[in-house]
């Protein structure tokens, strides 16, 4: 509608403002700015210095948003040359926001947090709530990356109840609401992420026709539901974001973030083929797709590879987050390839990590990798406690994936210990859990594993107390056979009885003959 008004005669300086906010909102990147450096000038000739400083730092963050950094630094310097003579008014605080995201940049959070600060006060002083959550967000993720991980999370969740209150402007809502959860996921919050995304889709739902922040949306809510085990529904999110972006040239590492994702979504589906495209493809966006590919040539059997990939990346990464995916991959695959020192140097940093920065997501990987290397060990006993506390932590964060795979090895670890009932029960859920999910490759190492239900359901300690029932021994020389208590022996001919759906010792073994269980076992 102003498009139109403005084809007839030209906007005044108000409604070209307007108008910039709502291409913004539509992700018409070059009329956006085309119109704030017309609303820029129309401000400047009507005498009004700070609103035309006020659109001068707007085209100033979309063009460094879009990696323009020498254009953006430009039109900030003139928006502080313009002030220099103006009065205490808010403009000086939206002018702090370069100076802070420079020293983000450069990777300094203390004096990250000095400039949010002093942002947020000018912002408190004159009511600017746009200008209040812009800084304070970035003072959170500050406070994170200085280590006061709670108090900085604290202060993003303040700062994002006014957003969901509708308290602040469409342009500034879509900022914080994506900048807060894409934080919260760098820093494995899974849950806050999870809550944000929820109320930011709802917000993209309203409004149906709004293009900007969408996409990320889509990466975010795909990044849920792929956790949540909504696999399909997550990749059609996943593919909508990497559509979006594709002819976005400033968005490519997101759309490679969305590939990898995809890629991710295939893996664990057991489509191989489709996640090493997807990998090749974020590859090509310049995002680097791992643990994920790693994990895909284990996948593949190419041991050597995975030890090569994630020795690679960990080598290139520093930052704890990030190398939380990365060493979690590193245990699994050193435990495949019969590396112990390399597993456990990858389970130390985990709980070192997972020590100084409190969450639930961290505390389970940790836990999974203490109670994985201890079961490669050989130490079932001391596997277990972690491994139930991993598998405690995914259930509580609704990711039934993680879930089944940590109940696999709670099982194995009962199997070792000689608890056939326990294990069986953690082995049926996990087994249960991969069907449903249609994670084909997990079922098949389930279905291959030592111990494992064969076509009559009965595993292979099932099936040695069998063969000696048919045999005509009683539980006591069964146990003392087999080196097994009484009592475990009678869970098994119980166990024995209930799948075989018989009710006496003379119908499992007409059963085992019938059926050509007995094997080498003669009857007595």
């Amino acid at each position: 509608m102003l498009a139109a008004v403005d084809a007839e005669a030209p906007l005044g300086a108000g409604d070209l403002e307007r108008a910039a906010v709502s291409a913004y909102m539509l992700a018409l990147d070059d009329e956006y700015l085309s119109l704030l450096e017309r609303a820029h000038r129309a401000f400047l000739d009507a005498g009004e210095r700070p609103r035309a400083v006020r659109c001068a730092f707007w085209i100033g963050l979309g063009l460094m948003t879009h990696g323009a950094v020498g254009p953006a630094r430009g039109w900030f310097g003139r928006a502080e040359r313009l002030l220099a003579d103006e009065g205490d008014c808010v403009e000086h605080g939206y002018l702090v926001i370069p100076a802070l995201l420079e020293h983000v940049v450069a990777g300094d959070p203390e004096a990250a947090h000095d400039a949010a600060a002093e942002a947020a006060a000018i912002a408190a002083r004159f009511d600017d709530k746009d200008l209040l959550a812009l800084a304070v967000h970035e003072q959170g993720h500050a406070l994170v990356r200085l280590g006061r991980v709670e108090q900085g999370l604290r202060l993003m969740d303040e700062m994002m109840v006014s957003v969901v209150a509708g308290e602040l402007s469409p342009r500034t809502t879509g900022i914080v609401y994506c900048n807060t959860i894409a934080f919260c996921q760098s820093v494995l919050e899974v849950r806050r992420a999870r809550e944000w995304t929820d109320h930011l889709t709802r917000w993209c739902d309203e409004q149906p026709e709004m293009v900007a922040h969408t996409g990320v949306c889509l990466v975010h809510r795909a990044e849920i539901m792929g956790l949540q085990g909504a696999w399909p529904d997550a990749l059609e999110e996943a593919r909508r974001a990497a559509e979006r972006f594709e002819e976005r040239a400033a968005e490519q590492r997101t759309r490679g973030k969305a590939l990898s994702l995809e890629g991710d979504l295939h893996r664990v589906q057991g489509r191989l083929d489709a996640a090493e495209g997807a990998y090749r493809a974020a590859s090509r966006c310049g995002y680097e797709p791992q643990p994920g590919l790693a994990l895909l040539r284990l996948a593949q059997g190419n041991v050597a590879g995975a030890e090569s990939a994630i020795r690679r990346a960990l080598d290139e990464t520093s930052r704890a987050f990030d190398r939380v995916p990365l060493l979690a991959a590193s245990v699994e695959i050193a435990v495949r390839a019969g590396d112990p020192g390399a597993a456990e140097e990858a389970r130390r940093e985990l709980d070192e990590i997972a020590a100084a920065h409190p969450s639930e997501a961290i505390g389970a990987i940790a836990a999974r990798a203490r109670g994985e290397l201890a079961l490669a060990r050989g130490d079932a006993r001391e596997a277990l406690l972690p491994l139930r506390d991993a598998a405690r932590g995914w259930q509580a964060l609704d990711a039934p994936y993680e879930t089944a795979r940590t109940r696999a090895l709670v099982g194995e670890a009962c199997r070792a210990l000689g608890d056939e009932d326990a294990a069986a029960l953690e082995l049926d859920a996990a087994r249960d859990a991969f069907r449903r999910l249609g994670a084909v490759l997990e079922l098949a190492a389930l279905d291959r594993a030592p111990g494992a239900a064969d076509e009559h359901g009965l595993t292979a300690r099932e099936l040695e107390v069998l063969r000696r029932v048919a045999a005509g021994a009683t539980n006591k020389a069964i146990a003392a056979e087999l080196v097994l208590s009484e009592r475990t022996v009678d869970r098994h001919v119980s166990n024995i009885f209930a799948k075989l759906r018989v009710t006496s010792r003379a119908a499992a073994t007409a059963y085992a003959y019938e059926h050509r269980l007995v094997g080498d076992v003669a009857p007595g």
